[in-house]
Parts: C-alpha cells; structure tokens; sequence
C-alpha cells in the first residue's frame, strides 16, 4: 500500500534533529541546558543519572556476519556522539555498553540478558539476523526492555518491545518482485538463500506472490551460514535458465557465492540470469569486490548514492569518522536512525519510562533521515521508500527506480502468512 506522507503534529522538540552535522551553537546550547528531570527519569530503575543514561550496543563484530554487522556498530556509535553534542536525552549525556553477538544466537541472548538485567540500560541497539533477534525477544518482552533492530526482514511480527527500522516484506521483496517483473519481464525465478528464518521465510512470501501473479519458482536451495561452495548450485541454476536469480545469501557467504558465479561465466551485466539480491548491501560489496558483483539489482530503502542534503551530510560524517575509503549500506542507515528515535520519543514522554517512551513512538518522525523522510507506524515498523539499485563496478549501487510514495508498513499482509 502506498500514502502520501504527512506531517506529524505530536510534541516532539521542536529543534530536534534541525540539522544533524551542523548543529548551530545556540541549539547546542539549549540542548545543553535542559532541565533534569531528576525526579522522574531516574527513578525507573534504570541506568540513569543526573549526567548520564545507559544504552547498549548489540551486534556480531566476530564471526560470520561481522561484514553485515560492522556497519551498523558504527552508525549507532556516530549517532550517539552526535546526540552527544547536542546536549544528550534529557539533559543526559548517552554512554554505550557494547557486547559482541559473535554471529551466534545463543550469545546474543545471553548478552542481552546481561544488558537489560545486569547493566539496567534503557535501550539496546542490535541484532542483524532474524535468528538473533528471535533469540533475544523473549528476553526483552520478560524483562520490559527496548530494542531498535535495524535490519529489513521477513515482517511476520509486531512486538511492543521492538522499533523495527528496517523494511518488512511488502516494502522489499514484494516490491521488488513486481519491479522486476513490470521492468524486466521476468516469468521464471530461482530462490538461492542461506538456511535460517529470514531467508526461509522471505522465499515463502516470495513463492506466494510469485505464484499469485502466475509465474514459475523453477528452483530452491539453502546453505548454511559461512558456505563457500556454490559451484553445485550454480550448475543447477545454469540447467534451470530462470529469468531470475532471488538472492538471500548473507554474511561472509556472499564473498564466495558471487566471485564463483562470475567464475561460471554468469556475466551480471547481461541479466541472463538477471540478479535481484534483497541481502546485498554496499557493506557486503566491500568484500565481495565491485567487479564481481557488477549488474545484479537490490531491493532496498537506502543506497550511499542518494544525493539528497540529509544523505551528503551524513556520508560525510560518517566517512569523517570511519575512514574516506568507509561504505555505507541500507541497514548501517537503518541503525543510525535507532537513537535518533529513542531520543525523539524519550524527549516527547519527557522520560526514560520504557512503558512511556513506547507509548510515545507511534507517530515519531525524522524528517532529517539520510533515507530521506520516516515515521513510525503504530505497529512499530516505519513508513520508508522502496528503492532498486543496480551493483556498478565502484562497489555503489545506481539507484533506477524507487517508489513514489512511502510505504505503509505491514507486517501481516494478507495471505503471505
């Protein structure tokens, strides 16, 4: 479903994010000298001070999935300085404990379990997977905890305890299926994915509008996590000749997955197959090499190549601290937006109260995110762009399509369950 957006009219400050990266003086310090709230946010039993506020940083920085994840550790980090510089919460400056996931579900539950009991902080940015976030869930609905998970999924969820700011299905795979179908004539598609929930799950919905829109699913594997030998596939896939490969392949697998398609003499450029990744961000290229990933497409709601104002500045920022040679994909975007939205609805419930900062997040908007303009659903899910990206040489996508309107989250659309 698509809808024009609108301008919330709630009680956010009214300077909040005016300008993330060139913060004027006079804001500063008004962020400077806010009030302290003293009796209300520190009497939650949180980590919570006069000065300060504990939050927690949550992803894989080893194993597997630390080329998706890495990059998400440093958007949340650079939003937090900047929130930083402007003042802080309330008044509070923000200090993150990090704990490193490992690219194993079980650690992630564990560790988060340590940062919402042990260290009582008042949110937690992570997670990257569906598996490690489905591990973790549990443990933030029991012990009231909030999460901000930035990754696009498989929808089919809605917890009082996530903002989820990342795409759910109808705003990528959806999407994209009926771009590349309406673009490119597609009939035939090959589901390639790594074996865990969201691939799994992702190709369900696939199938399901594929067929809906009575076209052939002429193929269908997983692998698990850290494969490197596609070769048999491949081969199955030349024997196929689907219109499409529908890629899900993630972490340190899409290295292998891609230098060895090129190998089998599958040119991108060509899209015979065509290559249509919903997994694949600037990240990931970065190890996979531009020149092996050259011509397949994207379907995501952020690519670096954006050249509105919001995306420049934060580019820029973000390569000012992480190094010019830095890449920045659609989930590092989605989790630099997570504190920006903790922030907003903290100050809007004028407390750390996760029962109030949740039931201030519906309708929380950022006018100044690098994808251009968000607003959180009241299903917890926000309202973004779909856009298709087609892989240059470069390691950057080209953005060829995006859709007119945002799309209006839902998680639960009708006959995909």
């Amino acid at each position: 479903m698509h809808s024009k957006s609108k301008p919330f009219n709630g009680s956010v400050r009214r300077r909040f994010l005016q300008n993330l990266l060139a913060i004027p003086a006079a804001v500063m310090l008004a962020n400077a000298s806010l009030p302290a709230y003293a009796d209300s946010a520190n009497s939650t039993g949180l980590a919570v001070t006069d000065k300060t506020v504990k939050v927690g940083i949550l992803h894989s920085v080893t194993g597997t999935m630390a080329i998706s994840e890495t990059g998400s550790v440093q958007a949340e980090k650079l939003a937090i300085e900047q929130i930083n510089a402007m003042g802080g919460v309330l008044g509070r400056k923000i200090e993150f404990i990090q704990e490193d996931g490992a690219s194993d579900w079980p650690t992630f539950a564990e560790k988060s379990k340590k940062l919402l009991i042990n260290d009582k902080v008042a949110a937690v940015f992570g997670c990257w997977t569906s598996a490690s976030r489905k591990a973790v869930l549990p443990i933030f609905e029991q012990y009231n905890g909030m999460l901000y998970y930035p990754t696009f999924y498989e929808g089919l969820e809605q917890s009082p305890n996530v903002i989820y700011t990342g795409q759910e299905a109808t705003q990528q795979i959806l999407a994209g299926i009926d771009w590349v179908v309406k673009e490119k004539g597609a009939k035939s598609f090959f589901l390639l994915g790594s074996d865990y929930i969201w691939p799994r799950t992702s190709n369900k919905i696939a199938r399901k509008h594929i067929d809906k829109l009575g076209l052939k699913v002429s193929g269908e594997e997983y692998y698990p996590l850290g494969h490197t030998q596609f070769n048999s596939v491949i081969n199955k896939i030349k024997l196929k000749k689907p219109d499409v490969i529908f890629a899900s392949v993630v972490g340190g697998s899409n290295v292998a997955f891609y230098k060895q398609l090129k190998a089998a003499g599958i040119d991108m450029t060509k899209e015979t197959p065509l290559v249509l990744t919903i997994s694949v961000t600037e990240d990931e290229i970065l190890g996979i090499g531009g020149e092996n990933i050259e011509g397949a497409y994207a379907s995501m709601k952020y690519f670096q190549s954006l050249t509105n104002d919001n995306n420049k500045n934060f580019v820029k920022a973000f390569k000012e601290r992480w190094g010019k040679d830095i890449v920045i994909g659609d989930v590092t975007q989605a989790a630099y937006l997570g504190p920006w939205l903790w922030k907003a609805a903290v100050e809007k419930a004028g407390s750390f109260d996760i029962d109030k900062v949740r039931a201030a997040s519906p309708g929380i908007e950022l006018k100044t995110a690098p994808e251009g303009y968000v607003r959180v659903h009241e299903n917890h899910h926000l309202w973004s762009k779909t856009r298709i990206g087609n892989a240059q040489a470069d390691g950057q996508y080209k953005i060829v399509y995006e859709t007119k309107d945002l799309i209006e989250p839902d998680p639960f659309p009708a006959g995909y369950k």
